[in-house]
């Protein structure tokens, strides 16, 4: 065993104390004197000893700050000193730089769509499917209420037509009215009170000789005339009062139920992977128009709003198989820029629709290379819509599709654009 130097120190003391305890026992004994100074002796053994084991330790904290201290110290000047540079060896090679990635918009536009715009084919494919099951469903509920016999439903809308976007599913319900034509006059637009070749009514004919119960929809006839609004009021109440919406639900495994709101009649479906937004839609077909019970609120309760929304899918369609085009994406790219600002919902997919097709008659080039700027273009051609206050329909320029919108409404919307293209960088004006 190795000891250091206290350790040695108490062992040779505490040895000679022990030999003088021996000497005392087998000595002779002395006179008082001896004996007292041998006490004294001993006694200042034991003392050292004591001493010896209480001596401070160096503390570990200083021999460690004792060994991080260099073994060669910095040499002090009376300046301060400067920097030393470091110059990397040969053998070391320099950390690469970081390279920052400058998307144009183009590039932003494609990755958008791709990632966050498009609806996936089993989206799709699991959002018709639950659509027309709940379609089923209301019309059944509907058969047992004889007050509002409508005809077979089928659906429409973006989620039909291929323009599903990466948000909610957007999806229509449409409720036909199956009326006698000895018994029912639609009157176009320009012979109305609003002189609006958008804004039909359906008259009552004959009632001289077919008294007024001869159809079933002679129960919703306000001066004469089929009340698009008071059919849109009794569909409301059976939404809401007269259908097991809870049961549905459970059935398909989701959650439905109708949106109380004036002048709405929709549903939202909530299931675990898709959200619906469902509209019904009441309407009747004169010839080869499409008439639907008007969505905005009017001085008359009776007229019914014609609808281009299949003429301009169709034809949307038909100009993109001709060339390629992409201004399908471009649609869904408008769609999702005006998802992002409530103030600009009061325009639809129709209104969007509309100025692709205006811009299809001056621009040919609908390539993908040609997106960005084609996107660009469609947000500009709106905002002079807006700024002149009309929008003409594609199909019937006598119509102005911005008419249902207040002056109010069609500046705030106007001025938010603009701002959006008056940014730099027209993504982050949009906000996407």
């Amino acid at each position: 065993m190795v000891l250091g130097v206290s350790g040695a120190a108490v062992l040779a003391l505490a040895t000679l104390a022990v030999k003088r305890l021996i000497d005392r026992a087998t000595s002779p004994p002395d006179d008082d004197e001896d004996v007292k100074a041998k006490q004294k002796s001993l006694e200042e053994s034991w003392q050292e000893l004591s001493l010896t084991q209480t001596a401070p330790k160096p503390q570990l904290r200083l021999r460690r700050e004792k060994l991080e201290e260099p073994l060669l110290s910095p040499v002090e000047t009376g300046t301060a000193q400067e920097p030393v540079e470091v110059v990397p060896s040969s053998q070391t090679l320099p950390p690469e730089p970081k390279t920052h990635l400058c998307l144009t918009l183009q590039e932003k536009l494609l990755a958008y769509y791709r990632d966050r715009v498009s609806a996936s084919e089993a989206r799709e494919n699991l959002g018709k499917r639950l659509s027309e099951d709940i379609c089923a469903e209301l019309q059944n509920c509907l058969k047992k209420y004889s007050k509002l016999p409508f005809g077979s439903a089928f659906l429409s809308g973006d989620l039909c037509d291929g323009l599903a976007g990466g948000g909610n599913l957007e999806v229509n319900f449409m409720l036909p009215l199956v009326l006698e034509p000895d018994l029912w006059a639609p009157i176009p637009g320009e012979q109305t009170v609003v002189n609006d070749p958008r804004i039909w009514m359906i008259k009552r004919m004959g009632l001289e000789y077919f008294l007024r119960g001869s159809s079933p929809w002679d129960r919703f006839i306000v001066g004469g005339y089929l009340s698009s609004n008071a059919i849109a009021d009794a569909l409301q109440k059976v939404l809401e009062a007269s259908v097991n919406w809870p049961a549905i639900g459970g059935v398909l495994e989701c959650v439905v139920r109708p949106v109380v709101a004036p002048k709405e009649l929709r549903l939202e479906v909530r299931h675990e992977q898709i959200r619906l937004d469902i509209t019904l839609c009441p309407m009747t077909e004169v010839g080869d128009k499409t008439l639907l019970a008007a969505s905005f609120e009017q001085l008359v309760e009776n007229f019914w709003q014609q609808s281009f929304y299949a003429m301009e899918v169709s034809k949307l369609k038909d100009l993109d198989t001709r060339d390629s085009g992409v201004r399908r994406c471009c649609l869904h790219l408008l769609k999702a820029a005006f998802e992002k600002h409530p103030g600009w919902r009061k325009l639809t997919s129709s209104h969007l629709i509309d100025v692709l097709l205006h811009l299809s008659e001056t621009e040919s080039d609908w390539s993908e290379a040609a997106l960005a700027v084609r996107f660009q273009q469609a947000l500009e051609e709106l905002l002079r819509y807006l700024e002149e206050g009309s929008l003409p329909c594609y199909f019937d320029s006598r119509i102005n599709l911005l008419g249902h919108l207040s002056l109010e409404e069609i500046d705030e919307t106007g001025f938010m654009l603009y701002a959006a293209l008056a940014e730099p960088d027209l993504w982050d004006g949009l906000g996407l």
